[in-house]
C-alpha cells in the first residue's frame, strides 16, 4: 500500500480539514472579488459610464467560470488517473498564482490595457484551477466518509465555502471601520486579496500532507484520459443532468454571498458596513444548515430534500425579493437573505454527495467537475446578469426571478435523475 495511504486510525476531522482548507482559499478569492466589484472596477476598467465599468469587472468575474469546464476535463482527468492527493495539490497552486495576479497588478492609470489583460488571465487561472477543486474535495470526502454518512461528510465542502465568505465579509466590515471610503477605492480593497495570498503557504503546508483514498488505492485499473473522455461521452447525458442540478446551487450562493453587497449598497443604497454584515450573517447560516441537511439526506434520503427546497425557492425567491425592494432596509435585506440563505443550503447539503453517487466511480472526479463547472458558468455570472436584469427591465426583485429559474432548473434535473425506482437502485440515490 502506498505511503500516503490514509491509516485506519487517522483521524477523520483532520482528513477533512486538511482537504476542504483549498476550499477555503477558492472561495475566499471568488468572494472577495465580488465583494469589491465597485472599486475594482475604477481601478481596471474605467468607462462612458459606472454601469457599464461594473459590468466590465462582473463580467471578468464571470470570465473565471468559463475556464471551469476546461479545468475540469484536463484536471479533473489528472486526478482520476493519478490520484486525489496529487491533483489537489496541484490545483491548490494554480489557485494561488491566479490571486497573485489580482493582488499584485497596477491599475490602468498605471499600466493602460495591459492591467485588465493581467486581471483577466489571474482570473482565468483561478477559474481553470477551480474546475476541479470543488469536484476533487467532494469525491475525496466522499470516498473517506463512514458508513452511511457520506452527506454529512460531503457537506463540508460547501461547509469550508461559508467560512470564507464569512472571513471575507468580516474583513470588509473591519476595512470599512478603520479606512476611508477614498482610501478603500484606491488602494483599501486590495489588502484583502494581499491577506489571501498569505494564506497560502499555511494552506499548501497542510495540504501536502493529504493521503490518498483508500478506494482508489483498491481500485486495480486507473483509467487513461482517453478511456476517462470516452466515459464522459457515453454519460453526457448524466452530465447534462447533473448540470442541471448543480444549476440552483451556484446561482443562488453567487446571488446571495457574492452579489449581496454590491446588490445592498448599488441597488438599495445601503451602507457597505450593512451589507457586509447580512453577509456574514449569511455565511454563519449556510454554515449551520449545511451539514444538518447532508446528514437528513443520509437518513431520508436525497430527494425529498432537493424536491422540497427546490419547489420552496420556485414558489418564494422572487416575492421575498420584491418584498425587500419595496422598503429596503437592513432588516428586511438580513430576513430575506436568511431564508434565501436557507433554502440554498438544505438543497446544497443533499446535491453535492447525490452528484457524486451518481458519477461512475472510474470517472468520478471529472464527471462530478465537469457538471458542476458547467452549472457554474452560468451561476458564475449571476450578479452580472443580476445587474444588466435590473438594468433593462427597471425592476429591481429581478434576480429573485433569475433564482426562481435557477430552482426550476433543479427542479427539473431531480426529477429526470430519480424518475423511476430503478434508476434511484441504480444511482443508490433513495
Amino acid at each position: 500500500m502506498s505511503s500516503h495511504a490514509m491509516s485506519a486510525g487517522e483521524s477523520k476531522a483532520k482528513a477533512v480539514f486538511r482537504v476542504v482548507s483549498g476550499n477555503f482559499l477558492e472561495m475566499y478569492d471568488f468572494t472577495v472579488y465580488g465583494y469589491y466589484a465597485s472599486a475594482i472596477a475604477r481601478t481596471y476598467f474605467p468607462g462612458g459610464s459606472e454601469f457599464a465599468s461594473l459590468m466590465l469587472a462582473l463580467s471578468v468575474f464571470g470570465a473565471g467560470f468559463l475556464m471551469r469546464p476546461i479545468g475540469a476535463i484536463v484536471l479533473g482527468a489528472y486526478i482520476d488517473h493519478h490520484g486525489r492527493r496529487k491533483g489537489l495539490i496541484l490545483t491548490l497552486t494554480l489557485m494561488a498564482i491566479g490571486t497573485a495576479c489580482v493582488a499584485f497588478v497596477p491599475g490602468y492609470a498605471t499600466i493602460g490595457m495591459l492591467a485588465p489583460v493581467l486581471v483577466l488571465t489571474g482570473r482565468l487561472l483561478q477559474g481553470f484551477s477551480a474546475g476541479v477543486e470543488l469536484g476533487g474535495v467532494s469525491v475525496y470526502l466522499s470516498e473517506i466518509a463512514t458508513k452511511g454518512n457520506k452527506g454529512f461528510f460531503c457537506a463540508w465542502q460547501s461547509a469550508s465555502q461559508q467560512v470564507a465568505v464569512v472571513v471575507a465579509a468580516l474583513l470588509g466590515v473591519i476595512l470599512n471601520q478603520v479606512v476611508s471610503a477614498e482610501h478603500m477605492s484606491t488602494w483599501g480593497w486590495r489588502v484583502p486579496f494581499l491577506i489571501g495570498c498569505l494564506i497560502v503557504p499555511f494552506v499548501v503546508y497542510i495540504r501536502r500532507s493529504l493521503k490518498e483514498t483508500d478506494e482508489f488505492i483498491a481500485r486495480k485499473h486507473h483509467p487513461a484520459i482517453s478511456e476517462i473522455m470516452k466515459s464522459m461521452v457515453q454519460h453526457r447525458r448524466l452530465v447534462l443532468a447533473g448540470m442541471g442540478l448543480v444549476i440552483m446551487t451556484t446561482v443562488s450562493f453567487y446571488m446571495i454571498a457574492a452579489y449581496t453587497p454590491t446588490f445592498g449598497k448599488e441597488v438599495l443604497k445601503l451602507s457597505s458596513r450593512d451589507a457586509l454584515l447580512v453577509t456574514v450573517c449569511v455565511g454563519l447560516s449556510n454554515f449551520l444548515w449545511l451539514p444538518i441537511s447532508g446528514a437528513v439526506s443520509d437518513r431520508i434520503g436525497r430527494r425529498p430534500v432537493l424536491l422540497t427546497f427546490t419547489v420552496l425557492a420556485v414558489l418564494t425567491a422572487y416575492p421575498a425579493v420584491q418584498w425587500l425592494v419595496a422598503e429596503p432596509s437592513f432588516g428586511r435585506l438580513l430576513g430575506v437573505e436568511l431564508w434565501l440563505s436557507f433554502l440554498y443550503a438544505w438543497y446544497n447539503g443533499a446535491m453535492i454527495v447525490a452528484l457524486t453517487e451518481i458519477m461512475p466511480a472510474e470517472v468520478r472526479t471529472t464527471g462530478f467537475s465537469i457538471a458542476y463547472s458547467l452549472a457554474s458558468t452560468v451561476g458564475g455570472f449571476t450578479p452580472a446578469i443580476s445587474t444588466y436584469l435590473i438594468h433593462v427591465t427597471g425592476n429591481k426583485a429581478a434576480p429573485g426571478i433569475w433564482m426562481g429559474l435557477a430552482a426550476a432548473c433543479g427542479l427539473v434535473a431531480t426529477l429526470v435523475l430519480y424518475r423511476t425506482a430503478q434508476a434511484r437502485r441504480q444511482y443508490k440515490l433513495a
